[in-house]
């Protein structure tokens, strides 16, 4: 009876989804439904269509007004005078964002001035000096963890390297005690789905009680630093002072927690999708192997071409326009930065990849006062998670498995991704790619 029960209610859910989809169709010529199968493995023909058909879209299902084009998305991240992070000036309360209302705000959902006196007493602990000091322990660590999958023909990119890599880095550079990583990594995994628009309740409640399971092990780290402090980001934080002003202990918690999801998840992302990337444009994948010093602009024109980040959030604070098109006062708006980074508007050619695009400038860390704190980190994880697999396998290709997104709507990244690594020094026939 029970399953039977559950069988009627998915098959009233997709046809309501249907309909409303449908409606959506007649009025814009378009729909937009980002947890679609086919939208999930590849959401870049929806969103050409899109900025063709309605570039600044009212989604029926998801109560936002999605924004694809790039100078839109570009002035809607730059102007937080117009366009608000703050949570509790949108008219919706569905989803994620009924979720980020009761956990205690992270300044990525402040607007000045709190977000400014966030921001600067951050900075103060979360400098350049700080992550290029990390390079070395990157390495080491993508060494040791490729060192793990010696003998094997196939491996998972992203449980055996993508993710362990940068949850081993922003723990080192927090503080967290090596015999507690295993319970790091669960918390991020829980804690990032907060991000998403939609979550079922079950959802919901794991981001309640992993964000206070989080919460009670850092305070007791935040004591034991303001104590007896280290060369770690939690002492660093506890010490931040910018004119006479100190982050509080619910401020450090709730830091430590925003930078746990931000320095893990885009990390993650960033790897896997790349990696995809270059092996469906093998092209590009020799071209880099050959000119190494590509690296870096490799790595932007990555991000650029799938995006970690694909969606952001804000609020009008007012009656304004968007792109020709009016939209009510705290109206959530949905900034499509995946669209953004393929608008022909603003690159060329732009669903090729190119690792020697001279027209660079693409928005994945975001713009404006939100700019990602963590952006310089993202690059070097990224760029020398890269180095390391070309220098240690002479070739590498798809696995047998297929690789799968997740279905999430604002982060883009690998549920699995096998590859088919063959060690320098060694040949075998290379696998087909997908």
């Amino acid at each position: 009876m029970m399953m039977l029960r559950k069988a009627i209610a998915g098959t009233v859910r997709s046809a309501y989804i249907l309909a409303r989809l449908a409606e959506e169709r007649l009025r814009s010529g378009v729909a937009w439904w980002p947890l679609a199968p086919g939208f999930v493995a590849n959401p870049y023909p929806v969103y050409r269509r899109l900025r063709e058909r309605d570039p600044v879209h009212y989604s029926i299902l998801t109560e936002q007004v999605v924004v694809t084009r790039y100078a839109d998305v570009d002035r809607i991240l730059r102007d937080h005078r117009n366009f608000s992070n703050d949570l509790h000036k949108a008219r919706s309360s569905r989803g994620s964002l009924a979720t980020r209302k009761k956990l205690k705000p992270s300044m990525l959902v402040q607007d000045p001035p709190d977000h400014t006196r966030l921001r600067g007493l951050v900075n103060r602990a979360f400098t350049p000096r700080s992550v290029a000091n990390m390079e070395d322990f990157i390495r080491a660590t993508a060494h040791t963890l490729l060192n793990k999958v010696e003998g094997h023909d196939e491996f998972d990119l992203m449980t055996a390297y993508a993710g362990p890599l940068p949850t081993l880095v922003i723990a080192r550079m927090i503080g967290v005690p090596d015999r507690d990583l295993d319970r790091f990594r669960v918390w991020s995994n829980h804690l990032v789905r907060a991000l998403e628009p939609l979550l079922t309740p079950e959802e919901e409640e794991q981001v309640y009680q992993n964000e206070q399971r989080l919460a009670d092990y850092h305070r007791g780290i935040i004591e034991q630093r303001r104590r007896s402090p280290r060369d770690d980001l939690i002492s660093r934080l506890v010490e931040a002072e910018e004119h006479g002003d100190k982050l509080t202990l619910d401020e450090v918690i709730v830091m430590l927690r925003l930078l746990l999801i931000a320095g893990n998840e885009t990390t993650t992302n960033l790897i896997g999708n790349g990696m995809r990337a270059l092996l469906r444009n093998p092209d590009q994948l020799a071209l880099l192997r050959e000119r190494p010093e590509l690296m870096p602009s490799a790595v932007e024109e990555l991000l650029r071409y799938d995006s970690p980040v694909q969606l952001d959030m804000r609020f009008a604070r007012s009656d304004l326009e968007i792109g020709g098109r009016f939209v009510r006062s705290r109206t959530m708006i949905a900034p499509a930065i995946g669209s953004a980074n393929r608008d022909p508007e603003r690159f060329q050619r732009p669903d090729e990849l190119d690792i020697t695009r001279s027209d660079a400038g693409n928005i994945s860390f975001g713009r404006g006062i939100h700019h990602c704190l963590g952006a310089p980190l993202a690059r070097l994880e990224g760029r020398i998670a890269l180095e390391v697999l070309l220098e240690r396998f002479a070739q590498i290709g798809f696995g047998k498995r297929p690789p799968r997104y997740r279905h999430s709507i604002v982060l883009r990244g690998l549920e699995h991704f096998d590859i088919r690594a063959i060690p320098r020094g060694c040949s075998a026939e290379g696998p087909t790619g997908a």
